[in-house]
């Protein structure tokens, strides 16, 4: 009899811990809230060591449409010794592409997510970092590449997730930390939105400013760009990322073969595979139809505008003048916009490099404004 309790008793704890992630998904009800948190390894390059903990961490969050979702990311927190207020940058990488396994959570353990070196770079100042991937990258469902709203509310959760994270708490993060948004590309994106979110959907975060960059600012405008060039691939990418965020669009319907396969394609890969199959290729070559003629997709796409409300903090907005994926027009539009609306911006203009180096040269600058802003020094917009 006592063998057999003890069985009993070993087979309801298995069932007691398989069960805990379902009961913290049905407990975790508001945007923010931690589903689940485990350890996990920040390394910029294989095998790099960094003084840091990390943890790879699904929070509660909001899809483009206003639903509720689960999005996964990784805090990462110095461990100097510190236990006051410690600043915390939420993140967003550039493209990294639509299969699971590009998310930034999956390649930090091995040293292959893209951008890890300037996230260090924001470490060793003494910073928390929490890295969104982003809705559907990393967790069921697909990938909303470009939805402006659904990166936008992904970055501001993320950033209430880390302050949530007990883990942390004993390593300065919490609710009193001030908070900076920062992100370029994809990121610039996300960041932008965040910055207009903020006021709206997380008052209680003290963001003191947002660093954004590369911002590709009206979607539709970019069409014309990408179509038949080299950077075809994303635009594809983009289509297959509103697809996934409002499937109403039905996508699929527009295609013929050769475009149901490029768009199966691209979903399972990342950006350096995904940019170089779909390069070169026209839309009217992969459909039967073009939907960015069509009032529906039209009006999705407006729905990622940026530049229609003022963020209610200070941000740093640069661009690259010779950017030829994301028109330099799109950046200076954005600040024209923010400004008129009578936001605080300090626009730069990157005049030496391109799109990807952009974000490799200015990000020294974009944290030295955010260090100001933590500092609690004005801020001085150039509008």
């Amino acid at each position: 009899m006592r063998v057999r309790t003890r069985v009993l008793a070993c087979v309801a704890a298995l069932a007691l811990s398989s069960a805990t992630p379902a009961l913290a998904e049905e407990t975790a009800s508001r945007p923010g809230d931690l589903v689940s948190s485990q350890p996990s390894a920040f390394h910029p390059l294989p095998g790099q060591p960094t003084a840091t903990k990390a943890w790879k961490i699904h929070y509660r969050s909001t899809s483009a449409t206003g639903a509720p979702n689960v999005v996964s990311g990784t805090v990462i927190v110095p461990q100097d010794g510190r236990t006051g207020p410690r600043p915390l940058i939420t993140y967003a990488v550039g493209t990294v592409g639509l299969g699971d396994s590009c998310a930034p959570s999956a390649g930090f353990p091995k040293g292959t997510t893209m951008e890890a070196n300037l996230i260090q770079q924001l470490t060793w100042r003494g910073w928390a970092v929490v890295v969104t991937d982003y809705e559907g990258l990393g967790t069921p469902g697909e990938h909303t590449y470009t939805a402006g709203p659904s990166a936008g509310h992904a970055m501001l959760d993320a950033a209430r997730a880390a302050i949530r994270l007990p883990e942390a708490a004993g390593s300065g993060l919490g609710a009193d930390s001030p908070v900076g948004i920062m992100g370029y590309s994809q990121g610039g994106q996300a960041s932008s939105w965040a910055a207009e979110l903020h006021s709206s959907y997380a008052p209680e975060l003290k963001v003191k400013g947002t660093a954004t960059g590369g911002v590709p600012a009206q979607l539709a405008k970019l069409a014309p760009v990408h179509d038949g060039s080299y950077g075809s691939g994303l635009l594809f990418m983009a289509a297959a990322g509103q697809d996934a965020a409002y499937p109403e669009l039905k996508l699929d319907s527009y295609l013929n073969p050769a475009g149901k396969a490029l768009i199966g394609f691209l979903r399972d890969n990342c950006v350096a595979i995904d940019a170089t199959v779909g390069s070169f290729k026209r839309i009217s070559d992969l459909t039967v139809k073009n939907p960015l003629e069509t009032p529906q997709w039209q009006a999705r796409l407006a729905e990622s505008n940026l530049g229609t409300k003022a963020p209610g903090h200070p941000v740093y907005l640069y661009h690259a003048l010779a950017d030829e994926l994301i028109p330099y027009a799109q950046g200076s539009g954005l600040r024209k916009d923010w400004c008129a609306r009578g936001a605080d911006v300090n626009w730069r203009t990157i005049v030496v490099g391109e799109h990807v180096s952009g974000v490799i040269t200015e990000s020294p600058r974009a944290a030295d404004w955010l260090a100001d802003r933590f500092a609690g020094k004005p801020a001085s917009g150039n509008c």
